[in-house]
């Protein structure tokens, strides 16, 4: 037996949320099995984006302003943050994809915080391994283009200037860090951070009705009251959270595409 549910009344307790509850969403169209809510919300954050872009940049002014304004500080951010220390050069050429990249991952992410919708779409592991399998397909075909077939295998498991019988053990490291464990890893970075951020939002959320509200008793109110507090305290984090890991993904996405144009990176 729980504190919590000592703190219930009489044959009540409070039963925290399960991911089946959180995650396993029935269809919003009966008989459309793949017409959920995660999917709903992944298409408004794709017309969300396209959106902003065309509001800010379909036609400019030189002086910025509203919406303009704060799109160009987000691409700023893009070019000078993730697009430039990686790629150099070729920045400007990238930048479409790594600031759409950004923001529709960011969007994805701050969806689960906005009233209603209430749910990080990158959540569910599909939508960040579509992206990840995308960059990764791009990061392979870049490479072979730019290096040729042998010649980015070659450089990627095989770096000059290191004892032969190192590379007996640093072949296969390099070749299952770069071809398998990095898309791997980007994808389920976002997944597994957006997956506990909404646990924890969902858990103390649940603390705070349950107690105040569902099953209000002098001895559940600061159990309820802690848990409104957390709520808010992890709201903020969550906020924080969000768009670092969106910055990280597109910073990745950059990473692995400025490996494929350029052999020493």
């Amino acid at each position: 037996m729980t504190a919590l549910t000592v703190l219930a009344p009489p044959g009540d307790e409070f039963r925290a949320p399960t991911p089946a509850e959180l995650f396993e969403l029935p269809p919003i169209i009966p008989g459309v099995a793949w017409f959920t809510k995660p999917v709903l919300l992944a298409a408004l954050s794709v017309i969300l984006v396209v959106g902003l872009c065309w509001a800010a940049f379909a036609n400019p002014k030189v002086v910025p302003r509203g919406v303009q304004n704060v799109m160009e500080y987000g691409y700023m951010f893009v070019r000078d943050q993730v697009a430039r220390p990686f790629l150099g050069k070729d920045a400007d050429r990238w930048m479409g994809l790594l600031v759409s990249l950004f923001f529709l991952v960011l969007v994805w992410n701050i969806m689960g915080v906005i009233p209603l919708a209430q749910f990080p779409v990158a959540s569910h592991i599909a939508f960040p391994a579509v992206l990840a399998v995308i960059i990764y397909v791009l990061k392979i075909y870049l490479g072979v283009k730019h290096q040729g077939g042998w010649g980015y295998f070659k450089n990627m498991m095989f770096p000059p200037g290191l004892p032969k019988f190192i590379y007996f053990l640093l072949a296969p490291i390099e070749f299952l860090s770069n071809l398998i464990i990095a898309p791997f890893t980007h994808a389920v970075r976002l997944f597994a951070n957006m997956f506990a951020g909404h646990m924890l939002l969902a858990f103390f959320s649940m603390v705070g009705f349950w107690f105040l509200f569902e099953k209000l008793t002098p001895l559940g109110v600061g159990v309820g009251v802690i848990g409104v507090v957390m709520t808010i305290i992890f709201t903020a984090f969550e906020l924080f959270i969000q768009f670092l890991q969106a910055f990280l993904f597109a910073m990745l996405a950059s990473m692995y595409i400025g490996g494929a144009l350029h052999s020493d990176h």
